[in-house]
């Protein structure tokens, strides 16, 4: 999505790096929200077009070649700037100073005489997750919002060491690694969209956290915890740190669905302030048109603390609080 992308590293740098409708719905909450999964992935919709394929193999599923239970497979931890990937060097190594990272895993072992990578992103890139569309003479926004695993042939040692890191954590049996496999098909089945946002109350450590994120990062994460339950022996002599983007709020407020909120006339005030909300990210827009967008969407956010999130299918209001939105580049040890 033409600019969408970058909205992320924007906010960052104009809120600091640094009330509005509230529902009539009342229900004993638990947080952070349970990310909701599913008994199957759903067929994509046509109207999601991606402008960088998913995946080297195009492969959805996160299929994932048979080992024999005796080999011997060096696991690897990989990092790199996201915008480096698309658009080299330069906007990858400026974005990394305000680590924004993509997280991966690499395998590799003897007897398959090569190496394999193993990653979980957006199908239809980044903006696309973070911000719907709005169609014409529909009323609700329309998300592309879906994640999966992909697991293809080689590692890009280049890329990843000489951009980030290319790091070897540890070693697993070929049966550890098919018990593995068997786990990443069933979590890439029933985990199926992704969420940008870490959603808390603060920025300290033991402020609540409304809602957790779902990326590469936290896939890595599983990952890892899922081979540390089967037995491996993970160890790194660095930092194992991640990014998190953040957004500040007080308690959230339940909002409704798409049919709650959008098909019905009662509601019609509120439907009209979440599409002119997200109106603010639409996609392909003019640099003009983006800056006067970029700056309706400050004013939204800092002055008049308002934020939507769509998740799980549903819509939450945010208020608000400084410093509103925060990237961080945070430790969190192997298991």
């Amino acid at each position: 999505m033409r600019h969408l992308e970058a909205v992320l590293f924007l906010l960052y740098l104009i809120f600091g790096h640094v009330v509005a409708y509230v529902g009539n719905v009342h229900r004993q909450q638990e947080w952070p929200v349970p990310y909701r999964r599913f008994d199957h992935r759903p067929d994509v919709d046509s109207y999601c077009q991606a402008l960088y394929p998913f995946c080297p193999t195009g492969d959805r599923d996160g299929r994932i070649p048979y080992v024999r239970d005796y080999d011997v497979i060096s696991v690897y931890r990989l990092q790199a700037p996201v915008w480096e990937f698309k658009y080299g060097n330069v906007l990858g190594k400026l974005v990394s100073r305000k680590h924004i990272m993509h997280d991966a895993v690499g395998f590799s072992s003897s007897d398959w005489r090569t190496n394999y990578t193993m990653e979980w992103y957006e199908l239809f890139q980044l903006g696309n997750c973070t911000f719907p569309h709005l169609r014409h003479k529909i009323d609700p926004p329309f998300w592309c919002n879906q994640g999966a695993a992909c697991f293809f042939e080689g590692i890009d040692d280049i890329h990843w060491s000489q951009n980030g890191t290319l790091e070897k954590i540890g070693e697993i049996t070929g049966t550890q690694f098919s018990d593995m496999a068997h786990w990443v098909h069933n979590d890439n089945r029933t985990g199926i969209y992704y969420e940008t946002w870490t959603v808390r109350s603060d920025p300290s450590p033991n402020a609540t956290v409304w809602f957790d994120s779902y990326d590469c990062s936290q896939f890595v994460h599983r990952t890892y915890r899922k081979l540390a339950e089967l037995g491996a022996k993970l160890s790194s002599r660095s930092q194992t740190n991640y990014t998190k983007i953040y957004l500040y709020s007080g308690e959230p407020v339940y909002l409704g669905n798409d049919s709650t909120i959008f098909e019905h006339p009662a509601m019609k005030n509120l439907a009209t302030d979440i599409r002119k909300f997200y109106h603010n990210f639409r996609p392909h827009q003019s640099y003009i048109d983006f800056a006067i967008s970029l700056m309706e969407a400050y004013e939204t956010v800092a002055l008049e603390k308002r934020f939507y999130l769509y998740y799980n299918f549903e819509y939450w209001l945010l208020p608000m609080k400084s410093p509103y939105v925060q990237i961080t580049f945070e430790e969190v040890p192997l298991p």
